[in-house]
């Protein structure tokens, strides 16, 4: 697909597969260019860490240096990374196949927009710039061997990427390899986490007539302008999906991007949600690890200040509120000249301040493209089956087009027969188009009795959670969680993003509403006899009247569900089935004896509470998180923990002293990150055998 202004040509598969934004596929996150005489020693070493890291490293070896010129395997893989490490050391000029790779690397940069980090090793920055030195001799030994034009060239390239910000290995860290090669891998990991494509689709049909179109719609603003586009349809209908496949081609361009995801939910989820987003866009426009803001005002105001003089691209993925629009992206002068801001919304009034042509509505796909998505989720091709051909294009025409409905019956259907195709045809039928829950109920009838619980619980507690911390409480429920998750996956009904040491349980938000719902229709009239509780009303019904009940078996309690209304633990006592308790931002009083012993998850998150009392018990616990209370000791005997694997009390910022980790030999995960006042660690963490995560970042 060519752009209407652009000859260079953009491959949609490339963007399914999150690989690409050119013709060049990025195949490695780093290419590692050096003179040999370093592999044994810091190199090496350099590369090991590298790997280790998860970070997809080539390294330039001897081996394949062959004849007079780069091989096609190098040139290969210097266009396919991300980001070119180049090792100077004193003889580094002496190869004029460092030398070439260097000029190849300096194209990259220029034509895909490829990051150069240069290190300088045992070698003064300055005797590469200006060619003194070693690399004055070698350069003149080359002109004997060598024409002048390539002798030039080199030194046009060493000049230039001496030029670029960098490391030296004497002033960073006065000669100590190990903490310079940490710190290397440290910062090649927040580049290459910032230059990560996202993933778009499995089957990216229909995405490029409508990535063509908005495309033409961004070019057609002046170039130096402060862009902004609001795309915006029914849920499902593919906004987010087509967000990615834009962002995909234009990040590299940007001096900063963010890419912030579903914010409607991460809003009305998390406690403080609005400043945490503005932490996020931040950080990640900034490339910083961590940015802490008091309040929104505050956040505004250091947008502003850091971002109006870069060019950024941003995208605000699911806006449903002003509020949210105001405290992120409010006024184009926020950003740096060339900087482009892309919105995806519900609700087309969020954007009435934006020009006509500066919005997109998303249509749902045509007849010929939904038999197409239906058939490549249901078989693997875009043409059905022939025994499955009439019955593939009444199933299709029934979901209306959308394609998130597409996407799950096609997964749902996938190596079924053709009476049960049949049967589900019959259902679909009798569905009005609009009523999309009813069609995506249809994979969720067909899951068994654990992972429909599985399922359930994701949807109203654990998305945006890591998928093996959650896989561990749920298994500890009594659920097959793994096989569990595997299978919604299959189904569409789950993803994941990120990598293997971290991977977030991700779920449409259409999908999670319909899972919601079912909970709802549990117990429409009396919520306290629902099995989980998160709607704000129902929540201030059963706790404001006291009317749990042992039905309840998980809850989310937001300060504002409550009006700020203090919450007596008392609450708490009839529901003695309660696996899952999550309390935002609460101020608690009574004791936390009345909590249920079936209680798995526990996370108290900015609440009011100065300490814990020794009488509480919870020896199923698997997870306790009491990040940003202000707790100043933890008096509980952790004996009483026998099963608790996972311990966080993240800034805690009143908090003195660790406790007695005496008792619970299954901790895995401990961690006290920006715990300022900390200043005493039990010796009883030296026995927890089974530890595998400490952290104690930002401790003083």
């Amino acid at each position: 697909m060519a752009s209407s202004s652009s000859s260079s040509t953009i491959s949609i598969s490339n963007m399914a597969s999150s690989s690409s934004s050119s013709t060049i596929a990025c195949v490695y996150d780093v290419f590692l260019s050096f003179k040999g005489e370093t592999q044994k020693s810091f190199t090496d070493h350099l590369y090991e860490d590298l790997c280790q890291a998860g970070i997809n490293t080539f390294r330039d070896d001897e081996e394949i240096r062959k004849g007079e010129n780069i091989s096609a395997e190098l040139l290969k893989a210097i266009e396919g990374s991300k980001i070119s490490i180049i090792v100077f050391s004193k003889t580094y000029a002496q190869s004029r196949w460092c030398l070439d790779e260097l000029v190849k690397i300096l194209d990259c940069k220029k034509n895909l927009q490829q990051v150069i980090l240069p290190i300088f090793y045992n070698v003064d920055p300055s005797e590469v710039r200006k060619q003194t030195g070693e690399f004055g001799k070698t350069l003149t030994q080359h002109r004997q061997r060598f024409d002048d034009q390539k002798v030039d060239e080199w030194k046009i390239a060493l000049t230039t990427v001496a030029d670029l910000s960098g490391w030296d290995l004497q002033t960073m860290t006065n000669g100590y390899e190990a903490k310079f090669i940490k710190k290397i891998t440290e910062e090649v990991l927040r580049g290459v986490n910032r230059r990560t494509y996202m993933n778009v689709a499995k089957y990216p049909i229909g995405i490029e007539s409508r990535v063509r179109d908005i495309l033409h719609l961004l070019q057609a603003q002046r170039h130096d302008d402060i862009k902004m586009l609001g795309i915006f349809g029914m849920g499902g209908v593919g906004k987010t999906t087509l967000a990615k496949a834009i962002y995909n081609l234009s990040f590299q361009k940007f001096e900063g991007c963010c890419f912030i995801a579903n914010i409607r939910s991460q809003v009305f989820e998390g406690y403080n949600g609005l400043v945490h987003l503005q932490e996020t866009l931040l950080c990640k426009t900034l490339n910083r690890k961590k940015l802490e803001i008091k309040n929104v005002d505050e956040g505004i105001s250091l947008i502003k200040q850091r971002l109006r003089s870069k060019s950024v691209l941003i995208v605000l993925d699911d806006i449903d509120d002003n509020s949210q629009l105001e405290s992120l992206a409010g006024q184009r002068n926020w950003f740096g000249s060339g900087s482009t801001i892309i919105i995806t919304t519900r609700d087309v009034q969020l954007l009435s301040d934006l020009e006509a042509h500066e919005k997109y509505m998303v249509e749902t796909l045509s007849p010929c493209e939904s038999l197409q998505l239906l058939s490549s989720h249901a078989f693997g091709v875009p043409i059905p089956l022939e025994e499955y051909i009439d019955l593939s294009e009444k199933i299709a025409s029934y979901t209306g087009g959308l394609p998130l409905a597409l996407t799950i019956i096609g997964s749902h259907l996938r190596g079924r027969l053709v009476q049960e195709w049949s049967d589900d045809a019959k259902k679909l039928r009798g569905i009005p188009h609009d009523d999309v829950q009813k069609i995506l109920k249809i994979s969720y009838d067909s899951l068994d009795d654990d992972t429909r619980n599985i399922f359930l619980d994701i949807a109203c507690f654990f998305i945006g959670h890591d998928k093996n911390d959650t896989s561990m409480i749920l298994e500890a429920c009594g659920f097959y969680a793994k096989s569990g998750i595997r299978i919604l996956i299959e189904r569409c009904l789950l993803t994941t993003n990120g990598d293997g040491k971290f991977e977030s349980l991700e779920m449409h938000d259409l999908v999670r509403d319909m899972g919601r719902e079912i909970v709802r229709k549990e117990s429409p009239r009396e919520p306290g006899k629902q099995s989980r509780l998160i709607d704000p009303k129902d929540v201030f019904d059963v706790l404001h009247g006291n009317k749990g009940t042992e039905a309840i078996e998980g809850m989310i309690v937001n300060s504002d569900m409550l009006e700020n209304v203090p919450l007596n633990t008392q609450v708490f006592k009839k529901m003695v089935k309660l696996r899952i308790l999550i309390l935002n931002g609460m101020c608690l009083s009574g004791s936390f004896k009345y909590l249920s012993n079936e209680l798995r998850f526990f996370r108290l998150h900015n609440c009011n509470l100065s300490r814990i009392q020794s009488d509480f018990h919870c020896e199923k616990l698997v997870e306790l998180d009491m990040e940003g209370s202000n707790i100043k000791e933890f008096q509980c005997n952790m004996e009483h923990f026998r099963w608790l694997r996972i311990l966080k009390l993240d800034f805690c910022q009143q908090l003195k002293k660790t406790p007695n980790f005496t008792g619970p030999q299954t901790l895995h995960k401990v961690s006290f990150i920006r715990c300022s006042s900390l200043v005493e660690v039990h010796p009883s963490i030296g026995c927890l055998e089974r530890l595998v995560e400490l952290i104690f970042f930002g401790c003083k």
